[in-house]
């Protein structure tokens, strides 16, 4: 029997739970540097009490980066089987958490098998899920409503959730007052302002936080800070109304860290690189080191179908400059949900970014995979290689889809290979390419 509620509780009080051995042993730390970590705040350890299948990780400073993969049933696509097989490739390739966003239907059928199932975080917007779960117009939800459908994600064993609550009247008169290109493209932060403006009243979220927090603290959830005002194309980046939610988000962390409630928080979706380093450490500075959670950012506007790589970029570049978690994104991002290629494309995406960013970090054991992988190319062994590999299946069937007439070599260069020109020659060999041996 346990007795401390949350990761959070326990840190403070000098307790190295099971969850934070399990970290320490992940990242090559002690099992003490972890807890004083999650102490302070600046690493949290996401882990509701009700999912059991968790395999814990932790999300902060001087750890690895994880990232995130977003799936989900929509109104258009709710083909729950196809869903559970995206489910199945995040887990096959490694991602550390998994959100479910569906927004249509009864979800919580999806939900609970994917906890029962995942040794992956999961993770959730309730206000996603609001409209469906309640089976209300958006007009007629209560402040009330909005904390059932908080509770109901809890109880299920959802280990995050996205909380939309920095998007206040403060924050909305800062965003209405610069304008923007693109206005709100957050899903739940345009559904909140939408609630806000119809009825008049403060986003419920931030009116009853407290509230908030007491329902995640009773079953061990994160809270994760979303950014409702951020930017949607890179002409809207570093603006008011990105700033002025920023600066509740920091208020907001300092709430829950003092109900022991571990925090996220959630950064900018588009930004142009220039922009993206000076993010990361303001970010840092008014949230007090939380761990940063950030979509892409995606560093241009213009490559649907690509964004992949766009948010690849930013995410590399957001991660080397202390962003803690990356939220995938498909080459199908603003075109329509993303099938399973898409999902793989995206995660393999991602993991690239976190890693590269994790080397330049010097983060302890970053490069050894990388160093096994130079030690088997200049072996020439291509069994090695492909194992090695983000992707051993893609490798391995570039490589025979062209298969060489010397098969220790490659069909881009053949005999002319560099690595067994030299090889040869430091063995004492002679190399010919014009004669048969």
């Amino acid at each position: 029997m346990r007795n401390y509620k949350t990761q959070m509780e326990a840190a403070k009080n000098g307790i190295v739970t099971p969850e934070m051995e399990i970290v320490a042993k992940k990242e090559f730390l002690s099992a003490e540097t972890i807890r004083e970590r999650v102490a302070e705040g600046v690493v949290a350890i996401p882990c509701n009490v009700n999912h059991k299948s968790l395999s814990p990780e932790g999300i902060g400073m001087g750890l690895k980066t994880k990232i995130n993969v977003n799936l989900g049933i929509s109104g258009d696509c709710k083909n729950y089987d196809v869903e559970m097989q995206k489910v199945d490739a995040a887990i096959s390739f490694g991602a550390e958490a998994i959100m479910d966003l569906s927004n249509y239907g009864k979800t919580n059928t999806f939900r609970r098998e994917l906890i029962k199932k995942s040794p992956a975080m999961i993770g959730t917007v309730p206000m996603y899920d609001a409209i469906g779960y309640l089976e209300k117009d958006l007009l007629e939800i209560k402040a009330e409503d909005f904390l059932r459908v908080v509770r109901a994600h809890a109880e299920e064993g959802v280990d995050f959730m996205t909380i939309h609550a920095g998007i206040n009247r403060r924050a909305i008169e800062a965003f209405r007052r610069d304008k923007r290109r693109m206005n709100i493209v957050s899903r739940g932060g345009s559904l909140l302002f939408a609630w806000m403006m119809m009825t008049g009243n403060e986003n419920p979220f931030y009116e009853y936080y407290d509230q908030v927090l007491d329902i995640l603290n009773e079953y061990d959830v994160t809270i994760s800070l979303g950014d409702a005002l951020r930017p949607g194309c890179i002409d809207d980046s570093t603006d008011g109304g990105q700033i002025a939610e920023l600066i509740e988000l920091g208020a907001l962390t300092e709430r829950a860290w003092a109900r022991n409630v571990q925090v996220l928080v959630e950064g900018p979706g588009h930004m142009a690189m220039n922009e993206i380093e000076a993010n990361m450490k303001l970010q840092k500075r008014i949230c007090h080191n939380a761990p940063f959670y950030v979509l892409g950012p995606l560093v241009t506007d213009i490559a649907p179908g690509y964004d992949h790589i766009t948010s690849a970029i930013g995410g590399a570049i957001a991660a080397a400059s202390g962003a803690d978690f990356l939220c995938y994104v498909t080459p199908a991002e603003h075109l329509r949900l993303p099938d399973l290629n898409d999902v793989k494309e995206g995660i393999i995406a991602s993991r690239i970014a976190a890693h590269a960013a994790d080397i330049a970090k010097g983060i302890p054991h970053a490069r050894e995979r990388d160093n096994e992988m130079s030690d088997a190319r200049h072996a020439l062994d291509w069994e090695k290689m492909f194992s090695l590999a983000l992707d051993p299946e893609k490798a391995k069937r570039y490589y025979e889809s062209t298969p060489p007439a010397e098969r220790h070599t490659c069909s881009m260069c053949g005999k002319m290979c560099a690595v067994r020109t030299t090889n040869m020659i430091l063995e004492g060999k002679e190399v010919k390419f014009c004669t048969e041996k």
